[in-house]
């Protein structure tokens, strides 16, 4: 039996599958009998209470509240969970079709299959696990992703790069599709929390870019008494003399003046600052088809100062 896949909400819509079970009251039914889990997007919301509803291929579909959301810890669910979904996907399994009366109602499970998702995928995982997500909303300490069925999961603002960033919309954006690592999973309470700096490279990969006497952009991320730190790439910063009229978040062309792998340091030059800022390219430097890393070095060989991750034996750990 082939493993069924768990993909963040929205993954389905529009493919082949999906759209074959979701365009007809057959449909609907044989994905009953197969225990399908589909996805198809809320239309309305009735505030009187709190159901769901779904068109799906002209067949009436409705998420009582009380299958919306799954909560792993049996806390009640909260009426803006439900109310936010609306012009949103959802997952879904198909509880029930009802062929009497003028018009066919199907009764929809969000809840179960977000229950199989944790159950068959989520807390099978382990750190290290490379997982695809989806970010759902930021907030300055970090930002939530979906990994799998609209399973929210925590990957705090330190763990987003090794550049620091201020906010995670400096790096991510709503809706952005990305990949994560499992850091440390809390199987107890059913929580997982991720990382993403590690599949950003190491200083070396990093630094391997730029060279002495090249002038390239960067975004200013830190300014402080003794220097300005500019970010190149994700996982790489400089440090600059200080200057004036640079801000944080600016953007600015620096000379890179000198690279010393045995410091992990680049050493920059503000040539000019501006207050254009294009967003840092993001790329990953492991293929998140590897499926899992067991260990991450950030710093170069013979370095004093020892950045690294190990995931293995750390199931309920910090991961660092």
């Amino acid at each position: 039996m082939t493993e069924r896949t768990y993909s963040p909400e929205g993954s389905l819509l529009g493919g082949a599958e999906n759209t074959a079970y979701t365009s007809s009251l057959r449909g609907l039914e044989r994905a009953m009998a197969q225990g399908k889990i589909l996805e198809g997007i809320v239309q309305m919301c009735d505030c009187t209470t709190m159901d769901l509803h779904l068109d799906l291929g002209g067949v009436h579909a409705v998420i009582p509240r009380g299958e919306a959301a799954y909560c792993h810890d049996g806390s009640p669910l909260k009426d803006i969970a439900v109310i936010t979904r609306v012009g949103k996907p959802v997952c879904f399994t198909v509880l029930s079709v009802t062929r009497e009366g003028a018009q066919p109602i199907a009764l929809l499970s969000r809840r179960a299959a977000q229950e199989e998702c944790m159950r068959r995928f989520i807390l099978q995982r382990r750190p290290g696990d490379i997982l695809p997500a989806k970010v759902t909303h930021m907030e300055p300490f970090g930002a939530f992703i979906d990994i799998g069925c609209g399973i929210v999961s925590l990957l705090s603002v330190d763990c987003i790069s090794v550049s620091r960033i201020r906010h995670p919309r400096d790096r991510l954006t709503q809706g952005e599709r990305i990949y994560a690592v499992v850091k440390s999973i809390d199987r107890a309470a059913g929580r997982v929390y991720m990382t993403h700096r590690e599949l950003l490279g190491t200083w070396e990969e990093n630094a391997a870019a730029f060279a002495p006497t090249q002038t390239v952009p960067g975004i200013v991320r830190s300014v402080e008494p003794y220097g300005v730190f500019v970010e190149l790439t994700p996982n790489l910063a400089g440090l600059a003399e200080t200057r004036d009229g640079v801000t944080v978040g600016s953007g600015c062309s620096v000379y890179v003046k000198s690279i010393l792998p045995e410091r992990m340091k680049v050493k920059l030059v503000v040539i000019d600052a501006h207050t254009e800022t294009a967003p840092a390219r993001m790329r990953y430097f492991i293929d998140p088809a590897v499926g899992h890393i067991d260990f991450w070095r950030y710093s170069p060989p013979g370095c004093a100062r020892v950045i690294e991750t190990r995931f293995d034996g750390n199931e309920d750990g910090d991961g660092a």
